[in-house]
This record gives C-alpha cells, structure tokens and sequence, in this order.
C-alpha cells in the first residue's frame, strides 16, 4: 500500500467553513475600521455581540438540542467567552482606532502562533515537522505584510499606529489563544453551535456596562455605520464564530489556527478597495509567503 492510500481524507465541511470563517474575519477588520468613528471600542463590540447572540438563539431554538455543560465545561465556555468575545472584542475595537485594518490583522496573528505553542504542550497535539515550518514561514510573510504597512505612507492614507494600539494588538492576540485553547477541550462533549452562542452571551454580558454609550451611538451613527454594525453581529459573529467551531471540533486547534495567516494578505485588499488603504508592493509579497506557509502547514 503507498503513502497516497493510507493519507487521511481531506475532510471537505471543515475546509469549507475555514473558508468562510477566515473570508468573514478579514472582513471584519475592514468593517470596524469603517465604523469605528461612529461607535465607540466598548459599543461596538456590545453591539455585534447582542446581534450575534439574538442570531445564534434562534437557530438553537430551531434546532432543540441541548447539552448541559458539566462544571469543567462550563468554566470553559466562560473563559472563551470573558476572553475572547469580550475583552477580545473590546481590545480589537480599540486598537483599530490607532490602527490600520491591515496592520492590525498582521499583528493578531501572533495569536496562531500562540496557540500552535500551546495545543502542542497542553492538549497533547505535538509539533508536527510541517506544521512549524508552515507557522515559521507564514508568521515570516504575516510580518512582512505588518511592516511594510505601518511604514508606509501613500497619496491615500497613512498609518497612524502607535504603542497603545500595538499594545492592544498584543492583548487581542493574548485573548484569542485563550480564547481557542478554551474552546478546543469543550467542543468534544459540547455542539458547536450552543458553545459559540454561550460564549457570545457571556461576551454580551460582561460589556453591558457600555449598553448606555450604544445607545447614545446608535442616536448619531449613519445608516451606514449602523449597517456595519449589524453587519459585523450577523457574519463575522454569529456565522464565522459558528463555522470556526466546526471546523475546530474536526480539526488540531495549532493546525487550524495557522490558516488564519491567510487573513491579513485579505485584509489588505479589502482595505485597499474598500478604505483606500493602498497596499504596498511588498505586502503582495508578503500575503504571497503568507499562503505558502499555510499550505506547508497542512502537510502530513
């Protein structure tokens, strides 16, 4: 038998909801970058997640399926939610107001870095040769991508990062690992699904404290910015939290951390069609080396 006969079969829903999340996340920089002048750090992320957990209750009402969570579970899914749907949120928001879009998505992929780090040494996933070699190679392109923007300065824009909004760069890429290494263990007994509208209820709880500011916001926001923000509750949210989920519950938590590399090359156009953040050649280059390391990541 050769080694082609005995690869495990490329399991086709998860790479499908990796696209999906990973294309939704990319957007959601761009979109809190456009909003962000008319909401505030804490109420925007308020915001999205009342909208993703109203979106996310309705279809676990549709499905009626419920387990509960034992104590263990249960810690776990509120770590994932205090970490990374609220301070991680609250954080990403607020860096994006000192920030670049693109710039910012690079700096978040510390993150998968984190996480293959410690998948390997608390759940027991290893350090596959090719996973961190991928890690090496796409976190070479990510920073590659990161620094030619925040030195850039073109007709269009220039990027305004400075140490508070790297800093707050760092904690959202801190609380994301959290986040995923939370996640990871419950997703065994616990659906996708209730764990991500769990944790989206328990992010909606700890920001209520900016419920009164939302409210003020929505009194001065645009339709468009309102649009973002309902936007950003439905699809980056509700959606792409719910198919990350899928895919983590089929999927090495370090393995599929990795593929987020391919969000900043993303953003980058994004930005650049959508906020006239011009890229320079070099980012294209580096989202290049981005993509070849996360294909060399996903060898066995």
């Amino acid at each position: 038998m050769t080694d082609l006969d005995t690869r495990p079969a490329v399991d086709v829903r998860a790479l499908a909801a990796v696209t999906v999340t990973v294309l939704a996340w990319a957007s959601a920089f761009v979109a809190i970058r456009g909003v962000g002048t008319s909401f505030g750090a804490g109420q925007l992320a308020l915001g999205r997640l009342l909208i993703g957990t109203t979106a996310l209750g309705l279809i676990l009402l549709a499905k009626k399926k419920w387990v509960s969570p034992n104590r263990t579970q249960w810690l776990q899914i509120v770590s994932v939610g205090v970490f990374w749907f609220a301070i991680y949120n609250v954080a990403l928001n607020a860096a994006e107001q000192r920030v670049d879009a693109g710039t910012t998505s690079m700096l978040i992929q510390i993150g998968p870095i984190l996480v293959a780090i410690f998948a390997g040494l608390l759940l027991g996933e290893g350090f596959p040769k090719w996973l961190v070699i991928g890690a090496a190679i796409a976190f070479c392109g990510a920073l590659m991508v990161g620094l030619v923007t925040a030195v850039t300065t073109t007709d269009t824009t220039k990027t305004d990062a400075d140490f508070l909004g790297i800093a707050l760069c760092l904690v959202s890429a801190v609380t994301y690992a959290i986040g995923v290494l939370s996640q990871k263990p419950v997703l065994r007994g616990i659906p996708g699904l209730q764990v991500t509208w769990m944790a989206c209820a328990i992010g909606a709880l700890c920001t209520l404290p900016f419920a009164p500011a939302l409210v003020d916001d929505l009194g001065t926001a645009s339709g468009q910015a309102t649009g973002g923000l309902i936007y950003l509750g439905l699809v980056p949210t509700a959606l792409a939290f719910s198919t990350w989920a899928y895919a983590l519950s089929r999927m090495d938590a370090g393995r599929l951390g990795i593929t987020t590399y391919v969000i900043p090359p993303l953003t980058i156009v994004l930005g650049w069609l959508l906020l006239d953040e011009i890229p320079h050649f070099l980012a294209v280059v580096g989202g290049a080396i981005c993509l070849v390391g996360v294909g060399l990541s996903r060898r066995r």
